[in-house]
């Protein structure tokens, strides 16, 4: 059985201010609960003209407070801007305002250029490098374990304690971050999006292969996350896909910003090399009717034997959002139900 969840990046749109993007992620979150799906995480952007969300952990904080049910997660906090030990205090509150229902996804990216990761810690350039210690750092007071002997955060904890703890994950999109989840023995999602699949069977393989069991984790657990949008017809669904295709390729020549509507999109024809662009992008898109959707996504799953698909669906009216996730859960969650 595949389980599905939900990534949401909260992305600004022509027409409404950027804000309003954080409150319909969070009206989002909502309406997937009540759609039965498994987990609702949030992404990690900065000075970006495009994705808004800047602070994964401020946004989970309110949708643990609006939601009964689905897990929330990070996808991801960047951790080389940031102390582990503050990432770790954090999501220990998280944790104590749901417990049983923080995911904590890492990653090593800047989510941002380089000027502005310079700003986030002046020691950007070297930072990265310290990355697999930060994860190790991470992984010990976020799970209330003491640290090896020398190291000068022994005897610190991460309050407030409790009798659960978030579940880490690590995030990537090459054999890196495959091969660091499996030394630590951590759960491990794809980034399947960002590569347009390129990568990924290796990376799972990878991940696999070299597997360390935890406590916490005995067996590996791979997820993908995945860009989809359903719709009513394969034909609304192209239409409404118009947006991201677009927006990857005005991104191929260095142009962000808001993500346009179908209507706007109309009046700007693509020349005949953008024209080659859209047909390259929509011969693997994971787009169409509910049902074709769902092929595709099951395709995708038995070829790289996970269990876990995340979706990401970008699209100018929230409501498009909503519906496809609907039509999706009727194929894949446990208890669908057709929100109001």
């Amino acid at each position: 059985m595949i389980r599905l969840s939900v990534l949401d990046q909260s992305v600004a749109v022509t027409g409404r201010s950027a804000d309003a993007s954080i409150r319909e992620t969070l009206a989002l979150a909502q309406h997937c609960e009540a759609l039965g799906y498994e987990r609702f995480w949030v992404s990690e952007h900065h000075s970006h003209p495009t994705i808004v969300g800047s602070a994964p952990e401020v946004l989970m904080a309110a949708i643990a407070a609006t939601t009964q049910r689905i897990r929330i997660g990070s996808a991801g906090v960047m951790l080389p801007h940031y102390s582990a030990l503050k990432v770790a205090e954090q999501f220990r509150v998280l944790e104590a305002l749901a417990p049983g229902r923080i995911d904590l996804g890492v990653g090593r990216a800047p989510g941002s250029d380089g000027r502005t990761a310079q700003l986030l810690n002046p020691q950007a350039h070297s930072a990265a490098d310290h990355f697999p210690l930060q994860v190790r750092e991470l992984q010990a007071w976020v799970g209330g374990n003491e640290l090896p002997e020398g190291h000068p955060g022994r005897g610190v904890t991460a309050e407030p304690g409790g009798p659960t703890a978030p579940t880490m994950w690590m995030l990537g999109s090459s054999n890196y971050g495959a091969q660091l989840a499996a030394h630590y023995g951590l759960p491990y999602a794809f980034a399947y999006f960002i590569t347009d699949g390129q990568g990924a069977e290796e990376a799972i393989a990878v991940y696999r292969d070299m597997y360390r069991p935890s406590p916490q984790h005995p067996e590996p657990q791979p997820a993908l996350c995945v860009w989809a949008l359903a719709a009513d017809t394969e034909e609304e669904a192209w239409q409404h896909f118009s947006g991201r295709e677009r927006w990857k390729i005005d991104r191929n020549r260095g142009a962000l910003g808001p993500l346009q509507s179908p209507a706007e999109l109309a009046q700007r024809p693509y020349s005949p090399a953008e024209q080659m662009q859209a047909d390259q992008l929509r011969r693997t898109a994971l787009v169409g009717s509910g049902p074709q959707v769902a092929e595709k996504l099951r395709a995708l799953s038995d070829a790289l034997e996970v269990e876990e698909l995340v979706v990401i669906t970008w699209a100018h009216d929230p409501a498009v959002r909503r519906r496809s996730y609907e039509l999706l859960a009727t194929h894949f969650c446990a208890v669908p139900t057709r929100a109001a």
